[in-house]
């Protein structure tokens, strides 16, 4: 069969006026907040421990891999980077990789110091705001998702609306202390909607939720993770 004109289809040339269909555009990918918190609330023990992830329940290898595959970039604060390197020695393959080692991308480290980790080939740190940071980790994603995984400073990418979706796990441990998922001084709401379970991550409470985008009002911003 003869290839078709640039205004024909398979019933012959399309009527006068009528324009030629869009080329297909690339898919975008999701700019996601991505963690797992204790039963009370917390990301971290004090001291940026992150141990305490080996209580989680335990998921397919499978599962793990689609899970790294969507995304491209992830975006980390300064003290969650200081602390992985700290206690590199004292963390288990869960903990010490993004996806337990399955994941392969670009992680950006917030940092008002890049200078400091120029010695570190794994990460590109970057000294911008977290508006700047998104768009720069959008196009390095090339379609695929965006995650971040510090508190701080997806705080500050709801405080743009930034943030399309929220992929939460939960671990049976109470901490006590250390940092919390959402901590804005005096409050502040941020309404969800519960899109579904995570398949696969049932026993860890894996589930994804979206921000309800309504008006509202936003708290004034604070002093970013970065340092």
């Amino acid at each position: 069969m003869a290839p078709h004109g640039p205004h024909e289809t398979e019933d012959g040339p399309e009527p006068p006026g009528t324009a030629p269909s869009p080329p297909a555009t690339a898919p975008t990918g999701k700019v996601t907040w991505g963690f797992t918190a204790s039963i009370d609330g917390f990301i971290t023990a004090p001291g940026h421990d992150m141990t305490w992830l080996e209580a989680s329940p335990s998921m397919d290898e499978a599962v793990i891999a689609r899970l790294a595959d969507s995304v491209g970039v992830i975006i980390s604060g300064r003290r969650g980077y200081d602390a992985a390197r700290a206690q590199a020695a004292e963390r288990g393959e869960l903990t010490a990789e993004a996806y337990g080692g399955a994941w392969d991308g670009v992680e950006i480290v917030l940092t008002h110091r890049p200078e400091e980790l120029a010695d570190d080939p794994a990460v590109l740190a970057l000294d911008v705001d977290v508006v700047e940071a998104i768009r720069r980790a959008r196009e390095l994603a090339d379609g695929r998702d965006v995650q971040i995984i510090s508190a701080d400073i997806a705080r500050q990418a709801l405080e743009h609306d930034l943030v399309d979706e929220m992929q939460v796990f939960s671990a049976p441990v109470l901490l006590g202390d250390g940092t919390r998922a959402f901590d804005v001084p005096g409050g502040r709401r941020v309404d969800w909607e519960v899109v579904g379970l995570i398949p696969g991550a049932e026993l860890g409470a894996g589930r994804i939720l979206r921000p309800l985008r309504t008006p509202r009002t936003r708290s004034a911003p604070s002093t970013p993770e970065r340092s």
